[in-house]
């Protein structure tokens, strides 16, 4: 039989030891299994036990066995290992092996002290001669299935820890499973919890508790926003017309009053074309510029793309990105793309400028709306000038960073 009160006594101590992992903690449902080697979770937060294992641990490993298990639910390894599996062909059991000890890797690099102890042949980047603070998604590549991993095939945690179903796990018809949203409150509560009290809490599970509350958005659904909203914002686009006379006219009598008219935007692409940009970078952006402004609804006329590295190379209109040829390659200082595309007749309504950030901008605000697509980079510190601060976009401008 399970000794359930070993069994939640340890998770009181996990609980204590880490008290932020509390509610995650509670949130499992125990399940007794003699089909699991060891303590397993599937991902609907149900944890299967094997009684021998229980019986033959102290209550102090037992507590780390806790926090490892429901570490792999908050992280979400199995959402992790399924897109992992997708995008990379890995459907083998070898390969959801590896997942499963690369996911270990990533949880117990720093699970382990400040009163949990380390159980025996725990897997840790150490272990397997891999630096610490990394992530299931590298540790990947880096692991291979031979005769020194061979002590590692006992290991399974769960569809929990790899996205793999076990035939002992109850599915999710099973009883006692959480459903979405009850397993994103739970990570909130723990986010919370990390981010109001940080205390000593390592450094890994502060970085998840900002990501789960401010979630990494796609770009380019931000830069389709950011242009979309420069473009239809009030000024861009309007311009008066004598075709149709002012509903004011009626209180002046003999003076005709233009009306205010919309017209499509015109909007101005300013590409960072210096050697510090890649080609890759550039030519994602642009296709997605050149889909964003056709469905703006803009003309061939209406859309200009514009190289610049340390001076202007080239203005041209931009039909489609695999269209557009970019030169330069020098330095960087976008001050002369921008005042080439102001210098424009009619002025653009909307610049974009597509850059790694790493240049001069503009000493005053444009008198245009302003979107920079940002191709992020490490800051970049001169030791010859301690007094030197990184560039950074004006704060007139909306920023989206991309990739």
């Amino acid at each position: 039989m399970l000794d359930l009160d070993k069994l939640y006594a340890a998770r009181l101590q996990a609980a204590r030891a880490r008290p932020y992992l509390a509610a995650a903690l509670y949130a499992l449902h125990v399940v007794e299994s003699h089909q699991v080697p060891t303590m397993a979770v599937d991902r609907y937060w149900r944890c299967y036990a094997s009684p021998a294992f229980v019986a033959s641990l102290p209550v102090e490993e037992l507590a780390s066995v806790w926090v490892h298990e429901v570490s792999h639910l908050l992280r979400d390894h199995h959402g992790r290992s399924d897109r992992m599996a997708r995008a990379r062909d890995l459907t083998g059991p070898g390969d959801r092996l590896r997942m499963n000890i690369a996911a270990d890797c990533e949880i117990n690099d720093d699970a382990f002290g400040h009163g949990l102890p380390e159980p025996a042949d725990v897997v840790t980047p150490r272990l397997l001669g891999l630096e610490n603070d990394g992530v299931m998604e590298d540790y990947v590549d880096r692991i291979r299935l031979h005769r020194h991993t061979e002590r590692f095939t006992w290991l399974d945690c769960g569809s929990g820890a790899d996205g793999m179903t076990r035939g002992w796990e109850f599915g999710p018809e099973g009883a006692h499973g959480l459903t979405d949203q009850e397993r994103d409150a739970v990570r909130f509560r723990v986010a919370q919890g990390i981010s109001a009290r940080p205390g000593n809490t390592p450094g890994a599970w502060r970085r998840w508790a900002e990501e789960v509350f401010h979630a990494p958005q796609p770009w380019r659904a931000l830069l389709g926003a950011a242009i979309r909203s420069a473009a239809t914002g009030p000024g861009a686009g309007q311009d008066y017309t004598y075709g149709r006379p002012s509903r004011r006219s009626a209180g002046l009598p003999g003076v005709v009053l233009p009306s205010l008219r919309r017209r499509p935007p015109k909007v101005t692409v300013v590409v960072d074309t210096s050697g510090s940009v890649s080609d890759t970078e550039l030519g994602s952006a642009l296709l997605e510029v050149a889909a964003i402004t056709r469905s703006l609804g803009g003309r061939r006329d209406l859309v200009t793309v514009i190289s610049c590295d340390a001076a202007t190379h080239r203005v041209g209109p931009v039909c489609a990105g695999e269209g557009v040829t970019l030169l330069g390659g020098g330095g960087t200082d976008l001050r002369s793309g921008f005042d080439t595309a102001l210098g424009a007749r009619p002025r653009p309504d909307v610049v974009v400028a597509l850059t790694d950030g790493q240049t001069s901008w503009p000493a005053s605000r444009p008198p245009c709306r302003t979107v920079v697509g940002l191709f992020p980079r490490a800051p970049y510190y001169s030791e010859d000038d301690p007094h030197h601060t990184p560039d950074v976009p004006p704060a007139w401008a909306r920023v989206v960073e991309i990739g």
